[in-house]
């Protein structure tokens, strides 16, 4: 059964809760670890947020932190999907771990951490440093599963929306941390002031709708991912996972359903 199942998900920004909004409809039971001053930019629809908000409701699921593992067992067979602080794995076995966190490299994931090793996007090599590899990059292979080999290589350049690519980017200009004076969801014209990093400003590269935004207090690095823009404007809604996410939650599920179709004798 599908819902015995632990998945771990490392990193809950927008990938990351495709991936977990996908499991649990489902009806997978879900746990999402992440960093204390998560790095989500698509903070609306990240779980993620739950570890400064307490409580996130995406969709048909709900992102709750909490404290401990302890009572994990209580969420199982609910819409929540418990939200941790945490950049190291459980001391108990858990069945899949999926590898969201977009790091483009195997930081400290191994194949043996459990039963199943998904990783998101370039830089892994399935069959060595995972078990599978979920594309990431837009087009026509966005979703597929690779069991043997890499993703696409990380081409530094986004993918296109609205025709355009690096432009509908924010970039932290600086060391230092963000203000905003924009939000989430508002419309702004190309050339425009939404934010500055000490004294420099960071202005709008196309005119569109702010569809992210990193947190104020996140500490930052000059020409770090901080927020960007839909040059599509109002017809886009902040609130819902977008169809990349999704084509890659349905990814990661066709993995853990083949794993668990070639190992159901076992079960």
């Amino acid at each position: 059964m599908i819902s015995e199942h632990l998945c771990l998900i490392r990193g809950g920004g927008d990938l990351g809760t495709g991936v977990a909004l996908q499991l649990k409809r489902r009806g997978m039971p879900v746990v999402v670890f992440d960093l204390e001053n998560p790095l989500a930019v698509r903070r609306k629809v990240s779980l993620s947020s739950a570890i400064l908000d307490k409580k996130i409701e995406i969709e048909e699921i709900v992102g709750e932190k909490i404290d401990e593992l302890s009572n994990i067992d209580d969420f199982a067979s609910t819409n929540v999907v418990p939200v941790l602080i945490s950049e190291s794995l459980p001391p108990f076995p858990i069945s899949v771990i999926v590898d969201a966190r977009m790091q483009k490299k195997p930081m400290d994931t191994k194949i043996d951490d459990a039963d199943l090793v998904v990783a998101l996007g370039p830089g892994f090599f399935a069959g060595k440093d995972c078990h599978a590899v979920v594309e990431t990059m837009r087009g026509p292979n966005l979703g597929k599963v690779i069991w043997d080999g890499y993703a696409h290589k990380d081409t530094g350049i986004p993918g296109e929306v609205g025709g355009l690519t690096s432009e509908r980017l924010l970039r932290s200009p600086s060391d230092g941390e963000i203000h905003w004076v924009k939000d989430i969801g508002d419309l702004v014209k190309k050339g425009e002031v939404i934010g500055s990093v000490g004294d420099s400003s960071i202005v709008a590269g196309t005119s569109g709708l702010i569809r992210g935004m990193i947190n104020e207090g996140v500490p930052l690095e000059a020409g770090m991912k901080i927020g960007d823009i839909d040059p599509r404007g109002a017809s886009v809604d902040v609130d819902k996972v977008s169809d990349k996410a999704l084509a890659v939650g349905n990814g990661v599920m066709e993995a853990v359903t083949k794993w668990l179709e070639k190992n159901k004798s076992n079960l």
